[in-house]
C-alpha cells in the first residue's frame, strides 16, 4: 500500500471526529467528578474536620462501588447496544453527582459517592469498547490519546473553575456545575451518536455469568487485568493527597493551587496527542517503559522536597504529569488489543472494574500511610507512600512486557 493510501486510511471521517469529541466530553465530566475531590481535599478536610483516613475513604468509596458495578455488568456488556448502555449509566451518573452537590454531611457525601461510582465507573469501559469497535488498532493510539485529553481538560478548565466557585459558594458547587454540563452531553449522545451494535452479530450463546467467568479466567486476559491493577495502584495512591501535600508540606498557597492544576492540564492537553501518535508509530511497550522511568525519577525527587518556591513545585508537577499520563495511552492501547470482538465489552468492563477497585485500595492504603496531626500540619510519611509507588511502577513494567509479548505472538 502506498504512503498516500495509508495516510487516507488513517484519516478520521467527520463522524469519527464527532465520536471522539463526544466521548472525550463524556470522559471530561466523569473524570472531573472523580478527581475534583482531590484538589478540594484540603478544603474538604478542613471544612468537615476529616482525618486523612476519612478523606481517603471518601475517595475510595467511589472507586470500590465503581469496581463492583463494573464486575456485575461486565457479563451483560456485549449483549446490548453500547449507545443504550452509555445513556443508561450516564443518567445514573448525573443523578449521583447531583446528590454529591446537595450533600451537607460526611455520611451523605459518602453515600452519594458510592451511588455515583455505581454508574460513573462503568462509563469509561463502555467508551473504550465503543472505540475498540469503531476504530482499527492503527488509529486507537491517537483516539485514546484524545480521550485522555478529557483528563487534561478537566485540569485546565474544570479544576481551576471548580476551585474558584468552591471558594465562593462552597465545595458542593463544582458537582452542580458538572451536572449541568453532563445533561447537555447526554442530549448530544441521544440525538447524534449512532447505535453501536456490530458486536451483537458475534454474540456468544453463553449465559452472561458464564461469559463473565470465561473472560475473567482466560489466561491471556488475566495478564492484562493484572497489569491494569498494578498500574492503577501506583497512579491512585498519590492522587488524593496532591493539594494537601503542596499546601501543607511545600507551603504553596490556596490561591496558587489552581495555577498548578491548570498548568498540569495544559501539559496533558499538549502531550496526549503527541504520545498517541508516538504510540501508533513506535513500540507501545518501549514508550510505556520510558514514561515509567521518567515517573520514578520525578516522584522520588518530589517526595523529598521541603518548602520551595512556587516555580519549582510547578515544574515538578509538570514532570509528574508527563510521567503519569504518558504511561496511560500505550498501556490502554496494548490491553485493548488482547480481547476478541465478542469479549470486548466484558473485558473492558472487568478491566475498568479492577482499575477502580485497585484505585480504591490505593486511596485507602494511602490514607493509612500518610498522617496529618491537625488540619494545618504537614503530611507525614509521604516519602514512604512514594517509595511504594516506585515499586508498583517497576512491577507494572514487567507485567506490560508480558502483555506486549502475548499480542506479538498472536500476530
Amino acid at each position: 500500500m502506498s504512503t498516500e493510501a495509508t495516510d487516507i486510511k488513517l484519516k478520521f471521517s467527520s463522524y469519527e471526529i464527532f465520536v471522539i469529541l463526544i466521548l472525550t466530553l463524556t470522559q471530561f465530566t466523569v473524570v472531573l467528578d472523580f478527581i475534583v475531590i482531590s484538589p478540594l481535599g484540603d478544603l474538604l478536610m478542613k471544612s468537615m474536620n476529616l482525618s486523612t483516613t476519612q478523606f481517603g475513604l471518601s475517595v475510595s468509596a467511589y472507586a470500590f462501588s465503581a469496581g463492583f458495578s463494573g464486575l456485575m455488568t461486565a457479563g451483560f456488556a456485549d449483549r446490548f447496544d453500547r449507545k443504550k448502555l452509555l445513556l443508561f449509566f450516564y443518567v445514573g451518573f448525573i443523578v449521583g453527582t447531583l446528590f454529591c452537590g446537595l450533600s451537607n454531611t460526611y455520611p451523605m457525601l459518602l453515600a452519594a459517592r458510592i451511588f455515583t461510582g455505581l454508574f460513573g465507573g462503568v462509563i469509561g469501559s463502555i467508551s473504550m469498547a465503543i472505540v475498540s469497535d469503531l476504530f482499527p488498532l492503527e488509529k486507537r493510539g491517537r483516539v485514546f490519546g484524545f480521550l485522555q485529553m478529557g483528563f487534561g481538560a478537566s485540569q485546565v478548565l474544570g479544576i481551576p473553575l471548580s476551585l474558584y466557585i468552591a471558594n465562593i459558594w462552597g465545595w458542593q458547587s463544582p458537582f452542580l456545575m458538572i451536572v449541568a454540563l453532563s445533561i447537555l452531553v447526554w442530549l448530544f449522545i441521544v440525538f447524534k451518536l449512532r447505535p453501536v451494535t456490530e458486536h451483537l452479530e458475534q454474540k456468544s450463546e453463553e449465559h452472561a455469568i458464564a461469559h463473565l467467568w470465561q473472560t475473567l479466567t482466560l489466561r491471556k486476559y488475566r495478564i492484562g487485568f493484572l497489569a491494569t491493577a498494578f498500574l492503577s495502584l501506583g497512579s491512585f495512591m498519590m492522587m488524593p493527597w496532591g493539594s494537601a501535600y503542596v499546601i501543607n508540606n511545600l507551603k504553596i498557597t490556596a490561591q496558587q493551587l489552581p495555577f498548578i492544576y491548570m498548568a498540569s492540564g495544559v501539559c496533558t492537553l499538549t502531550i496526549m496527542p503527541i504520545v498517541g501518535k508516538l504510540s501508533d508509530r513506535f513500540d507501545k511497550f518501549h514508550l510505556f517503559t520510558i514514561a515509567s522511568m521518567i515517573l520514578v525519577v520525578v516522584i522520588t525527587i518530589y517526595a523529598n522536597l521541603g518548602p520551595v518556591s512556587f516555580w519549582i513545585v510547578l515544574v515538578m508537577n509538570l514532570g509528574l504529569q508527563v510521567g503519569f499520563m504518558s504511561r496511560m495511552v500505550p498501556s490502554i492501547a496494548l490491553t485493548s488489543a488482547l480481547p476478541q470482538k465478542k469479549d470486548r465489552g466484558a473485558f473492558m468492563g472487568i478491566n475498568s472494574s479492577l482499575q477502580q477497585i485497585a484505585g480504591g485500595i490505593a486511596a485507602a492504603l494511602g490514607g493509612m500511610i500518610v498522617v496529618q496531626n491537625d488540619k494545618f500540619s504537614p503530611l507525614e510519611h509521604y516519602d514512604t507512600l512514594v517509595y511504594v509507588v516506585v515499586l508498583l511502577s517497576i512491577i507494572s513494567v514487567f507485567l506490560l512486557l508480558r502483555v506486549s509479548r502475548i499480542i506479538k505472538n498472536n500476530d
